[in-house]
């Protein structure tokens, strides 16, 4: 029990940077004590204690500010940030090493009987605000933006933003090869390892997956060739000027002051 309790508490100072020390999250982070609580209730749900376990849960309810039903099923370093609103369906069944923020509510959609709320697998980081409904799985490392509402599963590795939310990274394998292309052709962007969609992150990565097709196109182009013997494709393609860019090695522009001073320009 006693080990249970300090692999909580250690899991809080991987998560949470604010946390300083053992006794201030024994007493003031509400996340772990609804967790201690939950614990409680549902041993006593389990041996069919229904009433004490749900008067157990009120009062966790009531002190934290966070109400998990006692049947719900919580894996080990389970950790709620700031915790205010959470809100956890009795059918939910969350794995190991989840992180839920405040106002996430794992609910159901139909008042049926049987399992109606969702599954969170091992790792999977839910923002605040955040609605995850029905009886939905999400999958390992998985990642939900903040006021996004998931009623559909969520792939294994992928970022779900939006309402309703619509996957907009799926895993890891665009954002490597994304950042290869980008490296190849001498480029830096933010919008490359952004996990955030906007216009600009969309323009970039549309431009490196267009690259990328071209690329792929162009070496199968010169292994034909060279199986006709030609050795076209032998030339070594020269590496990117950043002066004849007028950019810096940074990728940067020049200062204005610069630019003014470059032949043929007036000054007054």
């Amino acid at each position: 029990m006693f080990e249970r309790i300090k692999e909580d508490i250690k899991c809080v100072f991987d998560r949470d940077p604010a946390a300083r020390t053992f006794f201030e999250v024994l007493t003031n982070y509400p996340g772990f004590h609804a967790l201690l609580l939950h614990r409680l209730s549902h041993r006593l749900w389990n041996r069919n204690w229904k009433w004490l376990a749900r008067t157990i849960s009120s009062f966790s309810r009531w002190i934290t500010g966070i109400e998990i039903h006692p049947g719900a099923v919580i894996g080990r370093r389970f950790f709620i940030d700031h915790g205010m609103g959470v809100v956890i369906g009795e059918t939910a069944e969350v794995a190991d090493d989840v992180t839920l923020y405040h106002g996430v509510t794992l609910g159901g959609t139909s008042w049926n009987k049987g399992k109606r709320h969702p599954t969170l697998a091992k790792g999977v980081v839910v923002g605040a605000g955040a609605k995850v409904l029905g009886p939905i799985e999400v999958g390992e490392g998985a990642r939900i933006g903040s006021n996004a509402v998931v009623t559909k599963d969520i792939p294994a590795g992928a970022t779900a933003v939006g309402i309703p939310a619509r996957v907009i990274l799926q895993g890891d394998t665009d954002g490597k090869r994304r950042q290869a292309m980008a490296a190849k052709i001498g480029f830096d962007a933010y919008g490359v390892s952004r996990d955030m969609e906007d216009p600009v992150a969309k323009a970039m990565h549309a431009m490196l997956d267009h690259l990328h097709a071209v690329d792929v196109k162009i070496n199968g182009m010169c292994d034909a060739l060279k199986g006709l013997g030609s050795d076209y494709c032998g030339q070594k393609i020269p590496e990117l000027n950043y002066q004849d860019l007028e950019l810096d090695e940074a990728g940067n522009p020049p200062p204005e002051s610069d630019k003014d001073s470059t032949p043929g320009s007036a000054k007054p």
